[in-house]
């Protein structure tokens, strides 16, 4: 019975804790990060449990309130789903691990605040990992953005105005996936993927399904911050308190994709996505790779470490998105490997930034000078996150790069070959900029008078995730092969 179960205790844990911590209120601040790290504790351990079952016995359907499917709402795990439930809940444990530190620093007294939208973040982001249906996708994403909203308002200096033109580019993504739902219950009756799935090959020759699925693309599009659609990702990830990008800029886009991929290979078919509309997929492609020409581009003028990252961002995400759409198998594996592993590498990252940010008040790159004397953990952790986005071997980022690589080849697509690489390049020397800094520059500054070097790590609870982080991108990056082989492809087998 427990294990029937296990997928609504996953959402429901971290959800039914945002009402616990928000009770708590200011007078017991201190249990606040334990108790959440607790309820994701849970939700990891329910997906740690939910992966093998699922890679062994097949997909698992959980209907809500006994409602059967079409007509309630069904949460279905199949490999793929479990494998984003996993990586979700894992990654928003190690955030939260750190978040405790950077939050009571930030904004004192508000904790409660800060940790009851976090955590029904969270419990959005795993719901839409596991849903079935279309409506409840909506308001998955609904539950997500406008807590995001509210978490990324808390930061100071231009916080609230990133977040507002967030919440502009927000609902109009909302408008464009609302209609598309519609579209297609008014086409098919139902909001069950699986029912529309088997109902609408008979309709594909219909103007209405086309716009159905223009509407679908281009909102997942806008809340994935796909070049054009990503003016909004910058300014949020950049002035975000530190608790927030740490979360969110590992989680929030990786999750977009995936429901991409979801929208095509389950509401609708890669023949109708791929091969009815021949055109579309080459136009796709060339935009990701100009995509990552420009963001790449915009990466190198910055002089702030997380506006940096933020473009590096929005260059990933064209990795993801071109990869998709790439009409192979070398190019989806990638794509999903490249998911798991830009999550781990931007969570390295931001955790570096968060870490930065509370010894020294900000990040810019003079900000750096002398911390690989000073904060040797760190920049220990932030040289192994560098080696991985910029696909240096044996670290994660180069297999899944390696396979992107091969399936744009494959597909004879060398424009977003050409992109990858430069934008490979570029990271190269974006992150060698910062370890020259921090390794030459200021060195006398970390001495003291009797020219004894001056340790200014960051607490604990910001240092031991981020190297659990590093050493997490080496381990995964050792295990591509079993990783790839024993999940992604019967994933993939699975998703088809």
């Amino acid at each position: 019975m427990i294990s029937a179960n296990l997928p609504a205790y996953s959402v429901a844990a971290p959800l039914l804790m945002a009402v616990v911590v928000n009770l708590l209120g200011g007078r017991r601040a201190a249990l606040i990060p334990p108790l959440a790290m607790v309820s994701l504790g849970i939700s990891t351990l329910c997906a740690a449990f939910l992966l093998p079952r699922v890679l062994r016995d097949g997909p698992l359907s959980y209907t809500m309130g006994g409602w059967e499917p079409p007509w309630g709402i069904e949460l279905i795990v199949d490999p793929l789903s479990a494998l984003m439930l996993l990586l979700v809940s894992a990654v928003a444990l190690v955030a939260t691990w750190s978040a405790g530190a950077s939050v009571a620093k930030d904004m004192p007294g508000r904790e409660h605040h800060f940790f009851a939208l976090y955590l029904i973040l969270i419990s959005g982001l795993l719901a839409l990992t596991m849903t079935g249906d279309t409506f409840n996708l909506y308001v998955m994403l609904e539950i997500t953005a406008i807590t995001t909203y509210g978490l990324i308002a808390m930061g100071r200096e231009r916080a609230p105005l990133a977040s507002f033109n967030y919440i502009i580019m927000g609902t109009i993504g909302a408008c464009f996936l609302l209609l598309g739902t519609g579209y297609l219950y008014i086409l098919t009756g139902s909001l069950n993927m699986v029912d529309i799935g088997r109902i609408l090959p008979e309709l594909y020759g219909g103007a209405a399904v086309a716009t159905a699925f223009a509407f679908l693309m281009v909102g997942i599009w806008i809340k994935t911050a796909f070049f054009p659609l990503h003016s909004w990702l910058p300014n949020a990830y950049t002035y975000a308190p530190s608790g927030t990008s740490v979360l969110i800029a590992p989680l929030m886009t990786k999750v977009s994709v995936y429901l991409m991929i979801r929208l095509i290979y389950t509401v609708y078919s890669p023949e109708y996505a791929f091969v009815l509309h021949p055109a579309v997929p080459h136009l796709i492609v060339w935009a990701a790779a100009i995509g990552i020409f420009i963001a790449s581009s915009l990466a190198l003028a910055q002089v702030e470490f997380k506006k940096m990252l933020t473009y590096i961002v929005v260059a990933e995400v064209g990795y993801m998105v071109g990869a998709v759409w790439l009409i192979n198998e070398q190019a989806l594996t990638g794509a999903v490997l490249h998911i798991v592993n830009d999550a781990l590498m931007t969570l390295c990252l931001f955790l570096v930034a968060s870490a930065v940010v509370y010894q020294q008040g900000s990040c810019r790159f003079e900000d750096f000078r002398g911390l690989y004397r000073r904060m040797p953990w760190t920049m220990a952790a932030f040289t192994v996150g560098a080696f991985s986005m910029i696909g240096i071997p044996p670290t994660a980022g180069f297999f899944s790069k390696w396979y992107l690589i091969l399936g744009g080849i494959e597909a004879g697509q060398y424009l977003y070959v050409a992109a990858l690489v430069f934008s490979s390049l570029v990271n190269a020397i974006l992150f060698f900029r910062i370890i020259e800094i921090a390794f030459f520059d200021g060195a006398d500054q970390a001495l003291d008078a009797n020219g004894r070097v001056i340790r200014a790590e960051a607490p604990g609870a910001l240092v031991q995730p981020l190297l659990l982080t590093a050493v997490a991108l080496i381990v995964v990056g050792l295990s591509a092969g079993p990783l790839v082989s024993g999940v992604i492809v019967p994933a993939l087998a699975w998703l088809h």
